[in-house]
């Protein structure tokens, strides 16, 4: 079993707090924390939930525990407890308390626990209001454990209500973009993505792979270059997947989606994998992400492929790519961030 991470021995020393007959565990980290809670309540329902089907995935190998991954949380009755791991994300953590808030009764008890560096404390500013109870149960470890209880409901919960539009503009080319809170290119197109669309020649056509995909601004740029492209969007988010479908529709296009850990849920070939590659893991920094997507990328690549990425400078990529690929190119490269290109000979 994983050692504990700090907020999860948080909760267990405060273990007179997590008996429920029904539970659900928002965003709980892979380190064996819903095992010991399932321990803790052997007769009672311990459910799991998460955005990321990496962690959802997890969650499936605990016996007696029962894990969803979607954009919105599962609507289950008379929960006693809810267990909320607070993201890095203010907007999407105040979407998430918005969506408990429609599925909790007035009976549930909310415990929110996280990182003082990770924003936790903001939860006070953001629950309070809409909760007749509030204390601060517990603190270590760099870490806080807060109660809420008699939430102020809501009659239902729609994450379309959360959708923001904004405008991309890359060269020539402009297209609207959908974006929801906790998506990367949330509100904007980033510099990095922006550097890479401004230096590659997009194929008139052939399949292409848009890996961790975001809002669907790499896709959907490239769909609206050229119309003959077969897309394929992956993201192990999937409120991602939710902004890209809804990015692709308002611009006319359409593309597989992909849930997926990495390229473990990918089957086929491509002319083109393309990726502005993620390198975090909530708050952590986690090169793991991107080192495999590089180091597997090869085999998904159809004879004459190529991969085109872009990454920040400090990142160490090159030797992945001589290793994997023989010999790759640089496109474009500024003060932050380099444009990179290898071809499947």
């Amino acid at each position: 079993m994983s050692q504990l991470s700090n907020p999860s021995l948080l909760l267990m020393r405060n273990e007179e707090e997590l008996h429920a007959n029904k539970v659900l565990v928002i965003n709980a980290n892979r380190d064996g924390f819903l095992s010991q809670l399932k321990q803790l309540n052997p007769n009672g329902d311990v459910h799991a939930f998460s955005y990321n089907i990496a962690d959802h995935q997890a969650a499936e190998q605990y016996s007696g525990v029962l894990s969803s991954v979607d954009h919105s949380l599962p609507a289950i009755d008379d929960l006693d407890l809810i267990i909320y791991f607070y993201p890095k994300s203010k907007p999407e953590a105040m979407m998430m308390l918005d969506n408990i808030r429609a599925i909790a009764t007035s009976k549930t008890r909310l415990l929110v626990v996280g990182h003082n560096k990770g924003g936790v404390k903001s939860v006070e500013k953001q629950l309070k209001p809409h909760a007749e109870l509030f204390c601060k149960l517990d603190s270590a470890k760099h870490c806080v454990l807060y109660e809420f209880s008699d939430l102020h409901l809501l009659p239902k919960f729609d994450i379309a209500q959360y959708q923001s539009e904004f405008q991309v503009q890359v060269g020539e080319l402009e297209f609207t973009a959908v974006s929801v809170p906790g998506v990367f290119n949330h509100g904007k197109l980033d510099v990095g993505t922006k550097l890479l669309l401004e230096n590659i020649d997009v194929p008139y056509k052939g399949a292409i792979l848009d890996f961790g995909c975001g809002a669907g601004l790499i896709a959907t740029f490239m769909g609206m270059k050229q119309a003959a492209l077969t897309l394929n969007c992956l993201d192990v988010n999937a409120l991602a997947l939710y902004a890209t479908e809804h990015t692709l529709k308002v611009n006319g296009l359409s593309a597989k989606l992909i849930l997926s850990d990495g390229l473990m849920d990918v089957t086929g070939q491509f002319n083109l994998v393309i990726s502005n590659p993620p390198f975090h893991t909530g708050i952590a920094t986690d090169y793991g992400i991107a080192d495999r997507f590089l180091s597997d990328s090869r085999g998904f690549l159809k004879s004459k492929g190529k991969i085109q990425i872009v990454a920040n400078n400090f990142l160490k990529y090159t030797s992945i790519l001589e290793q994997q690929f023989g010999s790759f190119s640089t496109l474009a490269k500024n003060t932050k961030f380099t444009v990179y290109e290898a071809n499947k000979n």
